[in-house]
């Protein structure tokens, strides 16, 4: 069931929650024109262990639509705002694509409340490049409202390269066609705008776990194996003949590669309750 808060940024975030409040904290944070629905076929299957969080991110899903503000760093402060609202103080994150780089974003602004980290269909760096503007000239600064229900489908479909079920899909439609035009547009210019902080990643001292489908069309196995050389002691696992929504599918999988990389390098201090590194295991 969704839940809403008011964060201290101004924004009324929604979210759900699954799993012991006394668990270890895990947040989910999808990619652009998402929800929280981007991680439904991933949260089942987590051990009941697992306090987890999948949010929707300002001007997504059911969250409020702010007239401004959506680079990379206003969406990080959103999930400082949420950690404080929910009282987590430290948690592993996990981020798709858009997300991948909020949770890049957090973790070199706020390294003291990241208990892990785990990219999957990552950018190494957003996203000054001739491919992007051209792409945001022509399909994205032309978009009006509503957003039309067949360009919503061609846009989540070029991020598969294997069938997901189609109730699943139509759900993802819907929720991409409730981010209005100019949310679109703003959240690729904030793109746009993102300078490169990819070399401040040398400092992260979180377990990493890098997940990524080898037909992603949208992020290259260049920014992989940038990212995993990137951040001390991150481990990069490749999923052959998926696609940028590796987790949609392939959930199975991706929730079983992250149950065994936090099982074994992030623990929860029972007497404590609350996350602390393991020793970094060698890439």
């Amino acid at each position: 069931m969704e839940k809403y808060v008011a964060l201290s940024t101004g924004v009324r975030m929604e979210y759900v929650e699954k799993g012991d409040p006394s668990g270890l904290p895990v947040i989910f944070l999808h990619g652009v024109t998402d929800s929280w629905h981007s991680f439904e076929r991933v949260l089942p299957l987590l051990p009941p262990t697992f306090h987890a969080f999948a949010v929707s991110a300002r001007g997504h899903g059911d969250s409020s639509k702010p007239a401004s503000d959506y680079r990379i760093s206003d969406m990080s402060r959103d999930l400082a705002a949420f950690m404080d609202a929910v009282e987590v103080t430290r948690a592993v994150i996990v981020g798709h694509s858009m997300g991948s780089m909020v949770a890049q974003r957090f973790v070199v602004d706020h390294p003291d409340r990241v208990c892990g980290l785990v990219l999957i269909g990552a950018f190494a760096s957003l996203y000054q490049d001739p491919g992007l503007t051209d792409f945001y000239r022509s399909a994205i600064a032309p978009l009006t409202d509503p957003i039309d229900a067949g360009f919503a489908r061609e846009w989540q479909l070029s991020t598969l390269a294997r069938p997901i079920p189609e109730d699943y899909l139509d759900t993802i439609v819907v929720e991409t066609q409730k981010v209005p035009s100019r949310v679109w547009r703003e959240a690729f210019t904030g793109f746009l705008e993102t300078p490169d902080f990819s070399g401040d990643l040398a400092r992260v001292n979180a377990p990493t776990l890098i997940l990524w489908g080898d037909q992603d069309t949208y992020t290259p196995r260049a920014s992989q194996h940038r990212l995993h050389a990137l951040i001390p002691g991150a481990k990069l696992e490749i999923y052959e003949g998926n696609g940028h929504a590796v987790h949609w599918e392939s959930p199975v999988e991706i929730t079983g590669a992250l149950v065994s990389f936090l099982t074994s390098r992030v623990r929860v201090r029972p007497e404590a309750k609350r996350p602390e590194m393991q020793a970094a295991a060698t890439r």
